[in-house]
């Protein structure tokens, strides 16, 4: 495959919620924003930098409460560090003010009521100057115990509700973008949350966010065994299988996908703090990594021919659940960054 040094596009983000995802009671504090954005702005590799974050909407980083003067000043601070904004999580679940999308018609109000106010920020934010590309993500706001009670009436609610959803991101000009991942009911599989898209049926509105380290755990079928594309105890040596799975996997899906996360896992499951059974993010490289960062990442970037998507204007770093020293550490910053710019040039374009 063609790779060329110092490509422009798509532009390199990194996301500020691995400071609160999976920190708090029971496990290490949050990160505050301000670090945050500092220790990405100070990353630089071979003179090239973080070109912006994405956002949690919700405290300590982002309140989804903020007012015009709150967004002004969030704007000014991150402009301040050469920075821009690109998508933002909304926080659709019931313990920051949301609720389950198969929930009771109240909380299902709740749902659709952080999609607005998370649309409206994201507009504002467009006005402001600060974000001129970018997604607001979602999920169900369930868990897959609750989903598997009433597996397709479950779906046909989350549907329903993500219908209303997009009228809400219709009116304030945004796209919304579902990430699968197992924790989340009725997106718990490729082919569960293939069938969702479906069923929501507003492609140019809803699409998929691809996370490495949550898609990869789609092939091993956790909470689904019935969608796995790979045998239980799979010997990772094996390359040429499991690039068959993936391919067949990112097929089904790279049609939909509209954001995309860099990541690496180790094909475990792992939580910590209120964030529990998902992907275990990894340092890119972790020498239990299971994905060819550069090599994978091609399959979400590029078509069935081999050409680019340009799907999407940035591609963003996400690590939740790193240590805080970890976090701290400004090299890790720089490993990261540097894996970003090698995929750009590998599979960006000019």
């Amino acid at each position: 495959m063609e790779t060329r040094q110092n490509r422009k596009h798509p532009a390199l983000h990194n996301a500020m919620w691995p400071g609160v995802v999976g920190k708090g009671a029971g496990s290490e504090p949050p990160i505050d924003l301000d670090t945050m954005l500092r220790l990405t702005a100070a990353a630089e590799v071979d003179g090239i930098k973080f070109d912006g974050v994405d956002l949690f909407l919700t405290s300590p980083h982002t309140d989804i409460d903020s007012n015009d003067e709150d967004l002004r000043k969030l704007s000014d601070k991150i402009a301040s560090f050469g920075l821009v904004i690109g998508s933002l999580v909304a926080p659709v679940w019931g313990a920051t003010g949301g609720g389950s999308a198969i929930g009771n018609q109240d909380e299902q109000k709740k749902f659709l009521k952080q999609v607005r106010k998370a649309c409206h920020i994201g507009r504002r934010l467009r006005q402001l100057g600060i974000r001129s590309y970018g997604i607001i993500r979602i999920d169900s706001a369930t868990s897959t115990e609750q989903w598997f009670k009433d597996p397709e009436a479950n779906t046909r609610r989350i549907a329903d509700v993500f219908q209303q959803a997009c009228g809400i991101a219709d009116d304030h000009g945004e796209r919304l973008a579902a990430e699968g991942e197992i924790c989340w009911g009725g997106m718990h599989s490729w082919k569960r949350m293939v069938q969702l898209l479906e069923m929501v049926g507003r492609p140019k509105t809803l699409g998929f966010q691809a996370d490495m380290a949550h898609t990869l755990l789609f092939t091993l079928g956790y909470n689904a065994p019935e969608d796995r594309l790979l045998p239980e105890q799979f010997d990772w040596s094996r390359h040429e299988q499991f690039e068959n799975a993936y391919r067949l996997l990112t097929s089904a899906l790279r049609p939909w996908t509209i954001d995309f996360h860099v990541a690496q896992n180790d094909a475990t499951v792992k939580g910590s703090g209120s964030h529990d059974r998902t992907g275990r993010h990894c340092l890119p490289n972790d020498p239990n990594g299971r994905l060819d960062i550069v090599r994978d990442s091609g399959y979400w970037l590029r078509d069935d021919k081999g050409e680019p998507t340009r799907a999407f204007q940035h591609i963003c770093w996400d690590g939740c659940m790193f240590p805080n020293d970890v976090m701290r550490n400004p090299g890790t910053w720089r490993d990261i960054l540097a894996t970003l710019i090698a995929v750009r040039d590998a599979h960006g374009w000019d």
